[in-house]
């Protein structure tokens, strides 16, 4: 939304860089403060009254832009940023009643639209993004909007070559998504064992419990085995249902299926439930056992 609103107030500017903006918060505006504000000028100078918030703005308020929008000032753009929902359902219909135009900023919710707000972002900056470094991002940034907005600029600004690559995103993320189990995981699936055990020892390092990288790699591998194991005649959603997880990810998880096979995956899984216990008390030495885990992982993929 914050993006939205300063698309607006870019343009006027645009237009005319001496235009002054009002940045307003509903729950303060006073009765009469709009009408004072879009009253012309001695030197007609353009002005931008930005109202956010506008479902906290109270009854009389609201009954007062509803009517200035029926009529607006010439020189004034006024901007009010309604996040939905029921609150301030009456200002919103008014102001569409009365002829104001709408911008309807849909939330990112699922994985697919964070990654499709990550190119975005960094076509915005003038540059490309490939697929796995978005994802890249993703995993070690979060779901964070602002976030991910800023960790693309930075990206932008800071990298150079017209795409930004997994090892660029890396370099400046490093410290934030080795920490989780689930990259460990992902990286040992996928046979990469010097960045998996990389990772692991980082996260070891940097206090992330045993306990949480076992169960990562335990719930890769039983991925596999759901996916690897499904009926080859289902597809998509059907696919999906069958095994209770959402189609990102088994789309994520039908490429990481690419070396192994049943009797790989039963050797992993193996190894992982013996991590488990030693992990638990059995054993002396949880990074070593998580360590060893890791290289059985990634030499039971097929042809290792």
């Amino acid at each position: 939304m914050d993006r939205a609103v300063g698309a607006v107030v870019s343009a006027v500017r645009g237009a005319d860089p001496e235009a002054e903006v009002h940045d307003l918060v509903g729950g303060k505006v006073e009765v009469g403060e709009l009408t004072r504000l879009a009253s012309p000028s001695l030197f007609e100078d353009r002005s931008v009254v930005v109202i956010r918030s506008a479902q906290d703005l109270q009854k009389d308020v609201v009954a007062e832009i509803v009517k200035y929008t029926a009529h607006p000032a010439d020189d004034t753009v006024l901007i009010l940023a309604h996040p939905g929902g029921v609150k301030g359902k009456a200002l919103v219909d008014g102001v569409k009643k009365a002829g104001a135009e709408v911008v309807t900023v849909a939330k990112p919710t699922k994985p697919g639209e964070r990654l499709d707000f990550i190119k975005a972002e960094v076509k915005r900056h003038g540059r490309t993004i490939a697929p796995a470094a978005a994802q890249t991002l993703l995993d070690a940034v979060g779901s964070d909007l602002r976030e991910l907005a800023a960790a693309c600029g930075q990206l932008a600004f800071d990298t150079s070559g017209k795409t930004i690559d997994e090892a660029a995103v890396a370099r400046y993320h490093r410290g934030r998504a080795e920490v989780t189990g689930f990259a460990i995981s992902d990286l040992a699936i996928e046979g990469r064992l010097g960045e998996a055990l990389e990772q692991l020892r980082w996260a070891v390092a940097t206090g992330v419990a045993p306990v949480l990288i076992v169960s990562a790699l335990a719930g890769g591998l039983r991925s596999l085995a759901k996916v690897g194991g499904a009926p080859r005649n289902l597809r998509g959603a059907q696919l999906a249902g069958h095994v209770g997880m959402p189609p990102w990810k088994v789309d994520r998880v039908k490429r990481q299926l690419s070396g192994w096979g049943p009797e790989g995956i039963s050797i992993a899984m193996q190894a992982v439930a013996s991590a488990d216990e030693q992990v638990k008390g059995a054993g002396t030495d949880p990074a070593y056992a998580l360590e060893h885990a890791v290289q059985v992982i990634v030499a039971s993929r097929t042809g290792r």
